[in-house]
């Protein structure tokens, strides 16, 4: 029997509650004046192939230091930068990225991220995605989280329960996150409404998934183990 996205969703929501992410401090934006959409772009490119234990350490050396804002990491001299974002893991190419994505912002919207987000979604993530480093995961936390644009984020943990469960045999990041985007969107059709769906749903995957639905999986406690596949042939 196959699982549906919303059916996911529904029982995910029941056992977890609402995760609201993305995790960003307000009041230190405030009081320093600053955008909390760019600590997200940061959070999004740091997060890349590490920990997020590992990319608050990084932002709190941001926020520390005075860093976080689009101005500040385009003054910063490259070699503190990497410093400050060493927690976060492979440092070096971080920082370039974070240097390229604060250099785009400055010199095609004048540093201001209305600007960025008032394109139309297919076009923006065309254009996120030219830039070096900047993958679908990536570009897409950006949209979704930052911007607040409908789109479903895939990672290595949706893919993973797609697999197993299975939701539906599909391998690919688009093939996945159309499949999603179309199931969801027949019961929530309203663009605030596939904006939260989209965000709770990514964050519930990824905490079921670090839970139970591990590289080495806990089926035995795993609360979808009824409608799981894998589960069913191990046993």
């Amino acid at each position: 029997m196959k699982l549906e996205p919303i059916t996911l969703y529904d029982t995910l929501l029941e056992n977890y509650g609402k995760q609201n992410w993305w995790p960003v401090d307000h009041l230190y934006h405030i009081n320093n004046n600053t955008d909390p959409r760019f600590e997200i772009i940061i959070g999004a490119i740091l997060t890349q192939n590490t920990a997020w234990s590992n990319v608050e350490k990084a932002i709190k050396n941001l926020k520390q230091n005075k860093k976080m804002d689009i101005k500040n990491i385009n003054k910063i001299d490259i070699a503190e930068l990497k410093k400050l974002i060493k927690p976060s893991g492979f440092y070096n190419q971080k920082a370039i990225r974070l240097k390229n994505f604060s250099r785009y912002l400055k010199n095609n919207y004048s540093n201001n991220i209305d600007n960025l987000f008032n394109k139309e979604t297919y076009e923006l993530r065309k254009e996120l995605l030219s830039l070096n480093g900047i993958g679908q995961e990536t570009a897409d936390s950006i949209l979704l989280y930052a911007g607040k644009k409908p789109v479903f984020v895939v990672d290595a943990y949706t893919k993973r329960i797609c697999k197993r469960i299975p939701i539906k045999n599909l391998d690919s990041y688009n093939d996945i996150q159309k499949y999603f985007q179309k199931k969801l969107s027949k019961k929530y059709s309203k663009k605030q409404d596939q904006v939260k769906i989209y965000n709770e749903l990514h964050a519930l995957i990824v905490i079921f998934a670090k839970q139970f639905c591990k590289k080495k999986p806990d089926c035995e406690m795993c609360i979808i183990q009824k409608k799981c596949k894998y589960y069913k042939n191990i046993i």
